[in-house]
């Protein structure tokens, strides 16, 4: 019998081919879930240290907290290669769920404080930067290598959207609602995303010997961690993803993101609403560039980094230029479509580059 199919026979859309794996038809969910459960207690917490200290300084304090693990973000990567991307995925998940409890908890029973929450926000900050880097490790784990940059496109999907849904349902729920209600979902998605994280199958590795195991357990961790560096390094594809990854962290993401406050307030005149529609534009213009780069094949990601890292820069530009609101709009969407192609070809020329036995620490670094 031949293996050629026939012409007529149905296609699914490259988009959907990721979802023929079994593991990844859990992990999607599992990460959609942990990605708006963020984005909800970004907001829900903000504007309650904001209302509770009217201090503008507080709130740049509390966002601040969100990312105190960049810096241990490569040991988590080592962990990841040692115990297992899947089991240190659904361990870092199911402490998001503990301290969300606890600060649900504490909501409930009226004894919430800006304190508390920059106690515990700086105790998740320490897990919470590192969960993109292992989930992108465990991917590269369940995926076969032609579905890559489909998985990781479509992967990519949670977080825009998360940006634009799970603000918007963690706004809704806390205006109608109240705090404690609110984070009773914000509890609820996280143990939905820790049971599905381990719904997933890890791969199955070679049994080691004895001798391997003992020299395995002997290894130093900082020893591992300088391996991974080394290998970075040493690795020129990997080096250059590096390089530019770091560019676009330092100029280009301050610009699209984290000025964008000011730059509504001071350079527009205008207020909160008109801060929201550029915020959301860009999380839909990368949106669509997730959506849009899962539906091509065969796509030369090396030159598309460098393409979109040229084309985002260029609306940056021109954004900093426009002097109304409708045309920054439109400035950041594009922004925001070029900054999705830049940031998938990049986690793509990592994980087809890096060796499985370092992917963790890869991925760790390049937080």
């Amino acid at each position: 019998m031949s293996g050629v199919a026939p012409p007529f026979a149905p296609v699914k859309p490259a988009a959907l081919a990721p979802f023929r794996i079994r593991n990844y038809r859990f992990q999607w969910p599992a990460d959609l879930f942990t990605s708006w459960a963020f984005e909800m207690e970004t907001l829900i917490l903000g504007w309650f240290v904001l209302v509770e200290t009217r201090s503008v300084l507080l709130l740049t304090v509390l966002a601040s907290l969100n990312y105190v693990g960049t810096l241990i973000a490569p040991v988590f990567g080592v962990i990841g290669d040692r115990i297992g991307h899947r089991d240190l995925l659904a361990m870092m998940r199911a402490s998001y769920a503990v301290l969300a409890a606890t600060l649900m908890t504490l909501a409930l029973t009226g004894h919430l404080t800006p304190f508390y929450v920059m106690v515990i926000v700086s105790v998740m900050g320490l897990v919470r930067p590192s969960d993109l880097g292992v989930r992108g490790a465990l991917v590269a784990n369940i995926m076969p290598h032609h579905l890559l940059i489909g998985a990781i496109s479509v992967s990519r999907t949670t977080m825009d959207s998360a940006r634009i849904a799970g603000a918007l349902s963690g706004a809704g729920l806390f205006a109608a609602l109240g705090i404690g209600p609110a984070y009773i979902a914000v509890v609820g998605l996280y143990l939905a995303a820790t049971v599905l994280t381990l719904c997933v199958v890890a791969p199955a590795k070679p049994h080691p010997t004895d001798e391997l195991i003992d020299a395995t357990l002997r290894r130093s961790p900082l020893r591992d961690l300088r391996q991974g560096i080394a290998y970075v390094w040493t690795t020129p594809r990997m080096r250059a993803a590096m390089w530019i990854a770091f560019l676009v962290n330092l100029t280009a993401f301050p610009m699209s993101n984290g000025l964008l406050p000011y730059i509504v307030r001071d350079i527009y005149g205008a207020g909160q609403p008109a801060l929201g529609y550029l915020s959301a534009s860009f999380a839909i213009g990368s949106l669509i560039g997730s959506m849009a780069l899962s539906m091509i094949g065969g796509v030369r990601v090396a030159r598309l980094m460098i393409g979109a890292t040229v084309m985002w820069y260029a609306m940056l530009l021109v954004f900093a230029q426009v002097q109304t609101v409708p045309a920054a709009i439109a400035c950041l969407m594009l922004a925001g479509f070029s900054q999705s192609l830049t940031m998938i070809s990049i986690a793509v020329i990592l994980m087809r580059t890096a060796s499985e036995h370092f992917r963790g620490r890869v991925m760790g670094v390049r937080m």
